[in-house]
């Protein structure tokens, strides 16, 4: 079996020789977050596959081409599961790529993100060097945490080659309820139950609905149920896959999609604009044209920032601004990382 690590280093040695760009892809689920892409392809399809899966110390390391699919099949043989409920995109997505990119699923609040997720990484950086970071056990995870680093780096320091991380058992019992309200009274529900004992796990708001996912012992959901009311949504599962799949039809546009981060509790804004509210509230998707500078104090009138998910000019920046401090430390860490510039250049912002 060929040493696809050893081919992976010499592209990048030769890249930095020749002095030639790099565009790292994976599934290519992805290719539309971010900046447009430029470069020549580097591609790991082919370095995949799962390195070790420990099931009863609950963690797996797989390289960054393995498809998510691929892992979850693993997980599944035995009842366990990613927790942070990484988007499959039709089978496409990879580790790598969903580390590199930083997406989780509607548990994001509960569960945790991906980040939160990785002990470990193998890390290629621009002068073709194969590093390890973190372990396999959390009592390793110290020091600077190059690892977390990586989560929302988009590539640009350094070719991820193999991620270890945490996974957890499915839980027991999972319902959903549904409650007809607007998205005021939504975001103070949300709020007001997520400070509660109850095994509340996703809770997000579209079209006048809102829907809260209870999921863990048999007995705390059912017990939730009877406190809660509400209205049992039928294959309430399939709900969930959606929006984590941006499956929903809110999501079929062809107008720039706008993701705000922002304060849980802050007011609801623009009413009469088309949203959709996720994690509890934190997570606000907002749908049409507008001007980015009125979107970012709006989002800083909400506690947050904003950014172009998908759609809109991709040669501009479509991640939010960064203030000075923090855009001088991007750059020390790209150029410690990867000092000619080889690795998805322009991709997270057109500085780095």
């Amino acid at each position: 079996m060929k040493d696809i690590s050893a081919e992976l280093i010499e592209q990048v040695k030769q890249a930095g020789i020749d002095g030639r760009k790099l565009q790292i892809v994976g599934g290519g689920s992805k290719d539309f977050m971010g900046r447009t892409p430029t470069g020549n392809p580097l591609n790991l399809a082919e370095h995949s596959g799962i390195v070790s899966y420990e099931p009863i110390e609950l963690v797996l390391t797989a390289r960054a081409g393995t498809s998510l699919t691929e892992i979850n099949t693993a997980l599944g043989e035995h009842n366990q599961r990613l927790a942070f409920e990484p988007p499959l995109f039709n089978g496409q997505a990879t580790l790598g790529g969903t580390l590199a990119c930083h997406l989780s699923g509607p548990g994001r609040p509960w569960n945790g993100s991906i980040r939160d997720h990785v002990l470990g990484i193998r890390l290629i950086n621009g002068r073709g060097e194969h590093l390890r970071f973190g372990g396999q056990v959390m009592k390793n995870v110290a020091g600077y945490d190059v690892s977390r680093m990586q989560a929302g780096a988009m590539g640009t320091l350094g070719v991820i080659s193999e991620i270890s991380l945490k996974v957890m058992p499915k839980p027991a019992a999972t319902v959903t309820l549904k409650y007809n309200m607007d998205a005021t009274q939504a975001i103070k529900e949300m709020n007001r139950l997520a400070g509660l004992p109850n095994p509340l796990t996703a809770a997000c708001w579209f079209n006048d609905q809102l829907y809260l996912r209870l999921a863990g012992a048999r007995s705390a959901v059912d017990s939730t149920v009877k406190q809660w009311q509400g209205e049992v949504l039928e294959d309430g599962d399939s709900l969930w896959t959606q929006l984590r799949e941006q499956q929903l039809d809110y999501f079929a546009t062809q107008v720039p999609l706008w993701r705000f981060s922002v304060n849980s509790r802050a007011e609801h804004l623009w009413p009469d604009e088309n949203w959709l509210l996720d994690w509890g509230g934190s997570l606000r998707w907002l749908r049409g044209d507008f001007d980015v500078e009125t979107l970012e104090a709006l989002a800083k009138s909400m506690g947050g920032q904003v950014s172009c998910y998908r759609g809109g000019d991709r040669t501009q920046e479509v991640f939010y601004t960064q203030p000075k401090v923090l855009r001088e430390l991007h750059q020390r860490l790209k150029q410690a990382f990867d000092p000619m510039n080889i690795f998805n250049p322009g991709r997270l912002y057109s500085w780095m």
